[in-house]
């Protein structure tokens, strides 16, 4: 495999491709690329650990590529002398919990998954008992891949099924948070598992703690993903959740990602409980027990800063991408400032308490603790946000960038948004930002706020607006167009047809 395409597969601390040609996207996710990115991870943690023989669990969600990748991986372990233990369907959050376990030993992990992308892609997690890779880690294994440093070995194959301890884990969770055997008793709780990994939290974690959960959608694997998108950001995924919930007369509805590392709700009148809501709920939850930093991506809204203050915290918005938010979360913990929650509005939701993991299924155990206090005070799970202050309208436009050197030209869009910023009427640049260009505007030029960034992943230019009047967004949106207009490779028609509509 050429070095310039193996490379190109790193996305974040992820690695990420097209694994099959359904869509009619050439392949770059090979089974020779993961045999070779699998000897390359053995030959990494070798060094990393000092031991010539180690340890790998491995698991996979429902994706259509899972077995023939999950078969290429243990070809490249196998060869590279690892033990090497396969857990089958398995959740992201998972693959790291079977690291925790001293009885295994293990020195490292694998989820093959590409997360909530189309179906035709897949991908590789890779964690160690410490924690999920960084960036710099991912380079080092591709590296590694590329140069062909590998060790030889006859390894080992083993089978260990661990979503059932898992499973255990957050049921006993519950049970110890609330008291009681089987706290969930009288309620209905609806599940969406979006045919992804997630459908083991019905049989394995609600019904042994007392819930009924008939009318759960989408709980059987599929990696063509069928109904909807796994995604608990997809609005037809949260329409059919909605409905599922009234039509059930449920007391609570849980949406799951494909790899169950995100999730989110609808309370029992419909309400969705998911971005600001969702974190305003946790953080909420949290501050009633001590007062500290919640730590968000860059995309939240005001009205979510005044409720965590409100409620006795500091809002402490950050830079888009998961692993952003937790590290920063780490940092502010390290150095002295009490930090209980990471959190993206995408979703991902790591708790200081839990190793700082991005976990879905966790997240959700904590909100049906939220749950069962709410319901024994004669009240519902939306009722603990109810003071918070949201956005008449808010809206997201991604534009693209047309040029092939997209992060350079971006940048460039970005400074020149920076220094026409102060020339807007109604306008200030917002200060402690870290991500992008945010511009705060008055209540006669928008009444809100606007975030322009540039994607983590993609030749896109995300824009993130949001205002407490109706018609604001256009009004900011028009002034951005407006200092965008001279800038040949942003394709501009998708702000065009915002304020026209």
């Amino acid at each position: 495999m050429a070095s310039l395409n193996i490379k190109k597969l790193k996305s974040g601390t992820d690695v990420r491709g097209v694994a099959s040609p359904i869509l009619g996207r050439a392949v770059t996710l090979t089974v020779g690329a993961v045999e070779t990115i699998a000897r390359a991870f053995v030959a990494w943690l070798e060094k990393k650990t000092g031991k010539q023989r180690v340890k790998i669990a491995l698991g996979n969600d429902s994706r259509i590529t899972a077995d023939e990748l999950v078969e290429a991986f243990e070809r490249g372990a196998l060869k590279s002398g690892a033990t090497l233990s396969y857990t089958g369907l398995s959740s992201t959050p998972s693959m790291f919990m079977i690291l925790q376990s001293k009885a295994r030993n293990l020195d490292g992990s694998v989820m093959i998954t590409a997360s909530h992308l189309p179906a035709d892609r897949n991908g590789l997690k890779f964690f160690t008992p410490e924690g999920g890779l960084e960036g710099e880690d991912v380079d080092e294994i591709l590296e590694i891949a590329e140069k062909g440093d590998f060790c030889d070995g006859e390894g080992e194959l083993l089978r260990d099924y661990f979503m059932d301890e898992y499973s255990a884990l957050l049921a006993d969770r519950v049970r110890s948070a609330c008291g009681n055997e089987k706290p969930l008793a009288g309620m209905k709780i609806i599940v969406d598992a979006g045919n992804g990994a997630g459908g083991f939290f019905t049989e394995k974690v609600l019904k042994p703690l007392g819930a009924d959960t008939e009318g759960s959608l989408y709980l059987d694997p599929d990696g063509m993903f069928p109904h909807h998108a796994p995604n608990p950001e997809d609005k037809v995924a949260m329409a059919t959740l909605k409905k599922a919930v009234l039509d059930n007369k449920a007391d609570l509805g849980i949406i799951f990602d494909t790899d169950v590392d995100r999730a989110g709700a609808v309370d029992r009148k419909g309400e969705e409980i998911n971005r600001n809501r969702l974190i305003a709920l946790i953080s909420a939850h949290l501050l009633e027990d001590k007062s500290g930093t919640i730590v968000t991506d860059s995309v939240t809204s005001d009205g979510l800063t005044k409720f965590i203050e409100e409620h006795g915290g500091r809002h402490h918005r950050y830079m888009r991408g998961y692993r952003n938010v937790i590290d920063e979360c780490k940092r502010l913990n390290d150095a002295g400032e009490y930090s209980p929650l990471a959190v993206e509005t995408s979703g991902h939701c790591a708790f200081k308490d839990n190793y700082f993991l991005d976990d879905g299924a966790y997240l959700v155990t904590e909100i049906l603790i939220i749950l069962a206090g709410q319901l024994k005070k004669g009240k519902r799970l939306a009722d603990l946000i109810s003071g918070l202050e949201e956005p008449a309208e808010a809206a997201e436009i991604r534009p693209e960038i047309t040029c092939e050197d997209f992060r350079e030209y971006g940048a460039k869009v970005l400074e020149k948004v920076k220094k026409a910023a102060a020339e807007i009427e109604g306008a200030k640049i917002a200060p402690n930002n870290y991500e992008g260009i945010r511009i705060n505007f008055d209540k006669t030029h928008g009444d809100g706020w606007l975030l322009i960034r540039m994607s983590l992943h993609e030749a896109i230019l995300p824009i993130n607006v949001e205002s407490n009047s109706a018609g604001g967004c256009k009004k900011m949106v028009k002034a951005l167009l407006e200092i965008l207009s001279s800038c040949e490779y942003v394709d501009l028609s998708l702000l065009e047809k915002f304020i026209k509509e």
